[in-house]
């Protein structure tokens, strides 16, 4: 789960992680009641959307007056903000978040995030602050260091020290980014995080080491632990599929192709997006009904699929292990009933009660076509959406 940046800076001040007075606000008076509360004469007026690269996009400004802060938050709010990280559709500014300004010496990169490859928690920082981190890994990667973190030990100072003296931070400042590391590790750990992002963390000409922009991204199958957290989902930024998707405990993540899958288990749902695209579709999802579903949770997730109009053909590819294949069948039966499927449909069943489930669906009455195999059901529903 995303939140916003000035979510983000509220969880990170609470592990000690130094940030600047900032105030939310919805509407261009509001922006200015909380330039006026933040005090001082300049404020950086934000784009509060969970995507990044917003300064490009235009939704980060700086604001030098009171008349200032109103006029670019007139502009910000509303806005539909692209970015890299958008797509070309963009995404709907609700709000802004006012900050007050700073002096600033030098932009750094620091992040905590799980690395797949030690299988350990670690802490990656880089002199290039400021800039997306792919592409400073594409074009400099000796700016960016990294240290491998023991879950017994945790980050140890040495370790946010060496990180400091690594990335080029000023000798007077390292005690203040050790401080400010080990805060973000904490976070990072106890808010059970996937990534704990601070791009730029800056250096003041004062000597303060601060998060100028912070992306906090956590752990969905963790969320039960942090009902605090739990309070920042932002319902806007989310599909509205993907928003009834999660009522029922589905895991679904809205594509752009025309072709929509049903599976159950995360690794054979990627090979079925991958044998589609193989013949020359787009799949519309990434549909996991997981291993446990019941007849309710397959005609929901069915259901799903068809609310979007783009979605030209449904295959079903299911390999039955704790899912029996006779419930993805009833499922399947009962939501097509339930909304007069007019798309072709392949269904695959492999596994527990195949031959019933098989049975079910020819005995149905409705027009489904089987799929042999993997490879067989990807070239059916290929050929269905194309006319053929």
């Amino acid at each position: 789960m995303n939140i916003h940046e000035f979510q983000a800076k509220e969880v990170l001040r609470r592990f000690g992680v130094a940030t600047l007075k900032g105030k939310v606000a919805s509407t261009p008076d509001e922006a200015v009641a909380a330039a006026k509360d933040v005090g001082g004469s300049l404020w950086v007026v934000k784009a509060q959307i969970h995507a990044g690269g917003r300064g490009k996009g235009g939704g980060v400004k700086i604001a030098k007056s009171l008349d200032e802060v109103k006029d670019l938050s007139k502009k910000i709010i509303g806005m539909q903000l692209i970015t890299h990280q958008t797509g070309p559709e963009g995404k709907k500014v609700n709000r802004v978040f006012i900050e007050q300004g700073c002096n600033i010496q030098k932009e750094y990169y620091v992040a905590a995030l799980v690395d797949r490859a030690t299988g350990r928690v670690t802490m990656m920082a880089s002199s290039e602050g400021g800039m997306d981190i792919e592409e400073v890994a594409a074009k400099n990667p000796q700016a960016i260091i990294k240290v491998d973190i023991d879950p017994a030990t945790g980050l140890i100072p040495f370790q946010a020290r060496e990180l400091a003296f690594g990335i080029g931070m000023p000798a007077e400042v390292v005690n203040k980014a050790t401080s400010f590391m080990m805060g973000l590790y904490k976070a990072f750990v106890e808010c059970d995080c996937a990534i704990a992002e601070i791009n730029p963390m800056v250096v003041t000409k004062d000597g303060d080491v601060l998060a100028l922009d912070a992306k906090m991204n956590f752990d969905s199958n963790a969320l039960y632990r942090h009902k605090d957290i739990m309070e920042y989902r932002d319902l806007t930024e989310e599909e509205p599929t993907e928003i009834e998707a999660s009522k029922y405990d589905l895991a679904f993540i809205k594509l752009d192709g025309n072709i929509g899958c049903l599976v159950n288990g995360a690794g054979l749902a990627m090979a079925t997006l991958d044998i589609i695209k193989l013949h020359g579709e787009h799949p519309a999802n990434f549909l996991d009904v997981g291993g446990g579903a019941n007849k309710e949770k397959v005609t929901a997730a069915f259901k799903i699929i068809l609310q979007d109009k783009n979605v030209k053909g449904i295959l079903v590819n299911i390999f039955g292990g704790i899912m029996k294949c006779d419930v993805i069948a009833e499922g399947v039966i009962a939501a097509s009933k339930e909304v007069g499927l007019k798309v072709p449909l392949v269904v695959r069943l492999e596994g527990t009660n195949v031959e019933l489930g098989k049975k079910l669906l020819k005995e149905s009455g409705l027009d489904i076509q089987p799929g042999d195999d993997l490879e067989d059901a990807a070239r059916k529903i290929s050929a269905a959406v194309k006319g053929k």
